[in-house]
């Protein structure tokens, strides 16, 4: 049987700009999402979940091993980009800077982590979850750094073209061959039980 990794970003999230960002915890809808995915996806192949150790990821992760009846690990390197050389900033203020983190992967920009050492973080996470399970896997975590984890697998540069189209999206990745077996998907085309 074909093992699989499956990299799920958290869905939306309640934002306070008096909280830290790593301790936001998801909204209303996020949490909803979360939900059905657990009662009607497909989830029973999966042997392990790992999760960042933000809050968000670990409300992603706890519903779904629940559902698939799978130890949840939590790993701390799995950690969004480091952004709190700048902390929370206005939506469009952060799509500017989260733009030069994808364009400029070499450089800090305004003292966030660079692009290029959070997808070696990333990467070195991965190989580390994958090597610790057998069999199918899923990965809860975040947009920033799965985008880079999906360039990576792909072969692709690093470019923020790749990135999901908002949050609660996943891609699945074959690990007999390493790649993608698609790009990323919205969390509601789950294949379902």
């Amino acid at each position: 049987m074909t093992r699989l990794l499956h990299y799920l970003t958290h869905p939306q999230v309640r934002i306070d700009p008096d909280i830290p960002v790593p301790d936001w915890g998801l909204n209303e809808t996020g949490a909803a999402r979360v939900r059905e995915l657990a009662q009607t996806g497909d989830l029973g192949g999966i042997a392990r979940i790992w999760s960042s150790a933000e809050r968000k990821a670990i409300e992603t992760a706890e519903p779904l091993a629940k559902a698939a009846n799978a130890p949840l690990e939590i790993m701390e390197r799995m950690h969004e980009n480091d952004r709190s050389a700048t902390g929370f900033l206005p939506p469009p203020e952060f799509e500017e800077r989260a733009d030069a983190f994808f364009a400029r992967p070499d450089e800090s920009v305004r003292g966030w982590e660079r692009a290029i050492d959070a997808q070696a973080r990333i990467v070195s996470a991965t190989e580390r979850a994958i090597a610790e399970t057998e069999g199918s896997l899923l990965l809860t975590g975040h947009g920033g750094v799965g985008t880079l984890l999906y360039c990576h697998l792909a072969g692709l540069p690093i470019d923020r073209s790749q990135d999901q189209q908002g949050g609660g999206h996943f891609f699945t990745v074959d690990l007999d061959t390493g790649r993608p077996r698609h790009g990323w998907r919205p969390m509601e085309d789950w294949p379902r039980a």
